[in-house]
């Protein structure tokens, strides 16, 4: 066995790379189906004023807006045929992962295996449009409001203008959801992450160079550069950290008897991570905020009185924007580990392969335990996307730091791209498993 793992080690290099037909060929489709997004993220809208609409934007860039722009790549400010990005699925998903924990029928379908996660999938699917549907429409009329020195964003505002909007943006919105399940399927990674992590990477030269601008200009002091170049170091050491790090549960198996032979005996562990949920909590926490803030913002200037007082409230930094964004990435963070790990299955398999936790009673006692040591984790788990996620936004609403260096585009860059680079590894590995076989296979017919 030990040799074995020493052969697939020493395999791991270039040239196993390049002898990997399969994995090339995910890697390929997937960087063709990221390509095929950010062409999208440049087709504007019809019937709109691109001068207008980017003095508009230039005015919301440092609130809640500008962050939302970040996550789409830009194609918000630009008002393209992918300016919802894949929100609304991410939306959708969260109602549907809340409906199965609280709906049987739905918690039945979870349990039914693949033709009950074909059926949620389907209904997720159903909720994507009707809520995608509902944010096109007030993006419609948000943009019929908007003007930019006496001149108004849209040349033709009216009924028909408005169903444009929404086919195009539906339409958009679901093509996004069709393709990231098919990056997952057929490529490498996570599609929808992978999404969202293009969006973000993409505009990190143009957000660096005008940082650098803003510095030249005096705008920024050099030392306020240092710091923020410093602090993203640092954040990404902390997420790499945080990320890996987990706890190992042991768990023993007892010796029995096969036959003639003794068998059982060794012991096991079970990985609990420090942060099960990942990168979902801050990506769900915003948004859930995209859907009101977008419509409050957008008609802030032309609606009631009290529309603009909530959006006041709700800026960059303000604290009802900040309480309301913890609360959400703490909730999802223990919701999402809930639905993720269930101690109490685990607990029944241990069981039932005749596992047990040393000094822990089988069964209900066991899952107690694990409970109460999940729970402790998520406590530590939250309370790091929570600084991670928060102090970054307060620099950036002090000092008009550009997003980019933001914790929450930094967390998803690095989460994705450790996730994406395990695929890869685990392709690698599956690839020279398999030579090696191969390998014994020939030796044997010999």
């Amino acid at each position: 066995m030990a040799s074995t793992a020493e052969q697939l080690a020493s395999g791991m290099s270039f040239s196993s790379f390049s002898k990997a037909t399969e994995l090339k060929k995910r890697i390929w489709f997937t960087l063709g189906a990221l390509i095929v997004y950010r062409l999208g993220t440049y087709i504007p809208l019809p019937g709109i004023d691109p001068a207008v609409l980017s003095s508009v934007f230039a005015q919301q860039q440092g609130g809640i807006i500008g962050m939302f722009d970040m996550f789409s790549g830009g194609a918000l400010s630009r008002m393209t045929i992918f300016a919802l990005n894949i929100m609304p699925y991410i939306t959708a998903s969260i109602i549907m992962q809340l409906m199965t924990a609280i709906n049987p029928t739905l918690e039945q379908l979870k349990k039914d295996g693949e033709s009950g996660r074909k059926r949620i999938n389907q209904y997720t699917r159903y909720l994507t449009v009707i809520i995608t549907t509902f944010q096109a429409y007030g993006i419609a009329i948000g943009l019929e409001s908007m003007t930019s020195g006496g001149i108004s964003a849209v040349a033709a505002p009216g009924a028909f203008f408005r169903f444009t909007v929404v086919i195009t943006l539906v339409g958009g919105t679901l093509f996004l959801m069709w393709l990231g399940e098919q990056i997952t399927a057929r490529g490498i990674g996570n599609g929808i992450s992978l999404i969202i992590f293009s969006g973000i990477v993409a505009n990190l030269p143009q957000a660096l160079v005008s940082t650098l601008e803003l510095g030249r200009t005096g705008a920024i002091s050099t030392t306020l550069i240092i710091v923020l170049l410093a602090m993203s170091v640092a954040v990404i050491f902390i997420i790499v950290l945080f990320e890996r790090a987990q706890r190992r549960v042991i768990v023993q198996y007892p010796k029995r008897q096969q036959g003639r032979n003794m068998v059982g005996g060794e012991s096991s562990h079970i990985p609990l991570k420090l942060n099960t949920a990942g990168v979902i909590p801050p990506i769900f926490a915003s948004s859930i905020l995209l859907m009101p803030v977008t419509l409050i913002q957008f008609s802030a200037g032309s609606g009631p009185e009290w529309l603009g007082t909530v959006a006041a409230f709700l800026g960059r930094g303000q604290p009802l924007y900040l309480f309301i964004y913890i609360s959400l990435i703490a909730f999802f963070a223990f919701f999402y580990t809930a639905v993720v790990f269930n101690p109490g299955d685990t607990a029944d398999n241990l069981r039932k392969n005749g596992g047990f936790i040393p000094g822990i009673r089988p069964g209900k006692s066991t899952a107690k335990h694990l409970d109460h040591i999940l729970t402790r984790l998520t406590v530590i788990g939250a309370s790091y996307l929570v600084l991670v996620c928060l102090l970054p936004e307060i620099l950036i609403s002090q000092y008009s730091v550009p997003f980019y260096f933001g914790g929450t585009s930094l967390l998803i860059v690095v989460t994705v791209t450790i996730d994406t680079m395990s695929q890869v590894q685990s392709h690698l590995i599956a690839h020279q498993y398999e030579g090696l076989i191969r390998k014994s296979k020939l030796k044997g017919r010999r």
